[in-house]
């Protein structure tokens, strides 16, 4: 199995099909609007400006599961992340990523790379997973490592 075989709603609602990532390195986010790690979209479009072109693919998922931090429409959190970040990278429409309406993506990545202390559940927002080009999923990083502090890792994997 491999994060190939889910699809997702971007964020204008139209159903994208992961496979469409195949042989880039994804990482993997769920995101919000209104939370003090918000400012982490500028990390994160500076790594999609910089290493896109060499095969990383952004994917940001909006979710309003922690402290009702991204409560808007998805219209609205498409126009705050471009407004406020320049975000481009895609982003999908806002989903549940703990409990029994999480998106069934987020259930496989949280199964592949487990939190602190062997944790599933998503503790906070923008927590990040690293996928390699064959769809697998190769880390997992906590909400408070910013975008640049993870580069590395990335560009072992480009």
């Amino acid at each position: 199995m491999s994060v190939y075989e889910f699809s997702a709603a971007n964020i204008k609602g139209q159903e994208i099909n992961l496979a469409d990532y195949q042989g880039k390195v994804m990482l993997i986010v769920n995101t919000a609007s209104k939370c003090g790690f918000t400012p982490q979209f500028e990390g994160l479009e500076n790594l999609h400006a910089e290493l896109e072109p060499e095969g990383l693919a952004i994917l940001g998922f909006p979710c309003n599961q922690f402290g009702s931090q991204d409560p808007g429409a998805d219209g609205q959190i498409e126009e705050f992340c471009q407004l406020n970040y320049g975000v481009s990278f895609p982003m999908f429409s806002k989903i549940d990523v703990n409990g029994g309406d999480a998106h069934p993506l987020f259930s496989y990545l949280k199964k592949e790379a487990r939190g602190v202390l062997g944790s599933k559940a998503i503790k906070w927002n923008f927590t990040k997973f690293l996928v390699n080009r064959e769809g697998k999923v190769v880390a997992r990083y906590a909400p408070n490592d910013k975008p640049e502090a993870i580069k590395a890792d990335i560009q072992k994997l480009l």
